[in-house]
């Protein structure tokens, strides 16, 4: 069969699916990758797939500008002809769907997360909430990452039960976030990793930081992770330059591999404002590592409250400051038991193993 893959960048189809590309190789289905080109398009032809670019524009929310994608991915779609699509993200979802649907083509789609759709009210959020209604009588399978996102279609009536169902995000690979040996640092470091912008919960980490600093808590506060301050919901470069010329935080900087900064941190920390199941959060239980998080959507399928870390309440500094804190003056044993119960919660749960079986079974169903 011809399995087409169609995501956002060919960062993340490199970074998060490559594991369910090699296994659709190995089941002799060819591979095309449509995404916009980038540093890791030469990686996907190199692992054997076949690579279509497309222009996408991950940072808008402009419909009618977006409805271009409609025509320029019907067009990569007639001339491939694949027997199955899979789409990820929001606009592939959207306009991808659509355009499969008016050739006739059988989609698997995946709601990775809401983003800014569901978290604002106004007019684009309510075009979007059309526009999911209706692409989404169209697939084959739709999976979603958490319950609270499948929960909120099936009420808002915008997909039917039988075509709908839960997956755990997009897994995790246990042998490559191996679970790490405890180690405590002097003094104890706090991290961060997400894109700089204000749903991920920054501003609220940023000004829990300040605060427990002011108190004297003796600690080390990282940020992991690309700015994006031409995102309509990025923070500004000269902001983020003052967090660092002022020491408020440790800019880290981007990597191609977070493993090195999870290990030395003992603390992985996500104040963010919704997720589909955050990769960050399965990184940082994977490793063993507690995990602080907001109680919402998302974090709160990976992080259990007083199991593998601590859940706070959603943009509130001081509660983020407090179980900082907490967190903090834990003993090594308490610290220790968190990362090696969050480390089982990803083995019995979030494993990719599961996430590609539950594939390949959907794609099975279309080549009998």
């Amino acid at each position: 069969m011809k399995v087409a893959i169609v995501l956002n960048t060919s960062w993340n189809v490199f970074n998060f699916r490559m594991n369910l590309i090699k296994a659709l190789q190995e089941q002799n289905h060819t591979v095309y990758v449509v995404a916009p080109a980038d540093d890791y398009t030469h990686k996907l032809k190199e692992a054997g797939c076949i690579f279509h670019p497309v222009k996408m524009d991950s940072r808008g929310a402009n419909p009618i500008k977006d409805f271009a994608l409609f025509f320029e991915l019907r067009g990569i779609y007639k001339k491939i002809k694949p027997d199955i699509i899979l789409h990820y993200t929001i606009k592939p979802n959207i306009y991808g769907t659509m355009a499969a649907a008016s050739l006739k083509l059988p989609a698997i789609n995946n709601v990775c997360g809401l983003g800014t759709v569901f978290l604002q009210k106004g007019i684009v959020s309510s075009i979007a909430l059309m526009m999911y209604k209706v692409a989404f009588k169209f697939p084959k399978k739709v999976f979603f990452q958490n319950h609270h996102d499948y929960d909120l279609f099936i009420e808002k009536k915008l997909i039917k039960k039988g075509i709908s169902d839960v997956i755990p995000g997009s897994g995790i690979d246990l042998s490559h976030f191996p679970p790490m040996a405890f180690q405590r640092n002097t003094p104890f470091t706090f991290l961060l990793i997400s894109r700089l912008i204000h749903d991920k919960g920054v501003i609220e980490f940023i000004d829990a930081v300040k605060q427990l600093k002011k108190s004297g808590l003796n600690a080390r506060f990282q940020i992991l992770g690309a700015k994006d301050p031409e995102h309509r919901r990025g923070i500004k470069t000269e902001i983020i330059d003052e967090w660092i010329s002022s020491n408020t935080i440790e800019y880290l900087g981007t990597t191609n591999d977070v493993r090195f900064f999870i290990k030395n941190a003992d603390c992985i920390v996500l104040p963010s404002y919704r997720e589909g199941t955050p990769r960050t959060l399965l990184e940082a239980a994977s490793s063993a590592k507690p995990i602080i998080a907001t109680d919402v959507p998302g974090c709160n399928n990976v992080v259990e409250n007083n199991y593998n870390g601590f859940l706070c309440e959603l943009k509130s500094a001081e509660d983020l400051a407090q179980k900082m804190r907490n967190m903090s003056i834990l003993s090594d044993g308490e610290i220790e038991a968190f990362g090696l119960n969050g480390r089982k919660k990803v083995e019995n749960e979030f494993s990719e193993q599961i996430v590609i079986e539950r594939y390949l079974k959907s794609i099975a169903e279309f080549n009998r």
